[in-house]
């Protein structure tokens, strides 16, 4: 999810919520303790520099069991954050500290905010000699072939 589109989710809700991958929800007294840019630079498996950027958000579990962030205050954070750091229009991962802390992709299902697993790739696949996925058939798909059968007399063996 990009900012200007949780920008304009949050101009329709009531609540924030934010909903883990295992169903559970971040707890509804948590904070956005950061919002803000992280560049990675690096060099893949195939030498090949690359450089992301996403915007980062930081939920925090806090003691404050009355704190409750309503949309119009996360407004507020990120149109602050744009304005004072320069922010532009990109991704968004949230950082949440459960058993460790974790970095998601954030998606929408309408009601809640959630945070999806990140996966890592190989970006190189072709220089690190993966083999490429072979399609597996059912011996129900195969149809039969005569000139690749082997039977007594047609001298396979």
């Amino acid at each position: 999810m990009k900012l200007s589109e949780i920008k304009k989710v949050l101009d329709t809700l009531e609540n924030v919520t934010f909903q883990l991958p295992n169903g559970n929800f971040v707890p509804e007294h948590f904070h956005v303790t950061e919002v803000g840019l992280i560049t990675k630079n690096f060099i893949d498996c195939g030498g090949v520099v690359r450089n992301e950027t996403v915007i980062n958000f930081q939920l925090w579990d806090a003691n404050d069991f009355e704190h409750r962030l309503k949309p119009k205050k996360l407004i507020h954070i990120i149109e602050l954050s744009e304005k004072v750091l320069n922010i532009p229009d990109l991704e968004i991962e949230v950082e949440y500290q459960d058993a460790t802390i974790g970095k998601y992709d954030l998606g929408f299902n309408g009601k809640d905010f959630l945070l999806l697993n990140k996966q890592t790739a190989c970006l190189a696949q072709d220089q690190c000699g993966i083999p490429a996925e072979k399609t597996k058939l059912n011996l129900t798909q195969l149809s039969p072939d005569n000139s690749n059968s082997c039977t007594p007399g047609n001298g396979c063996c």
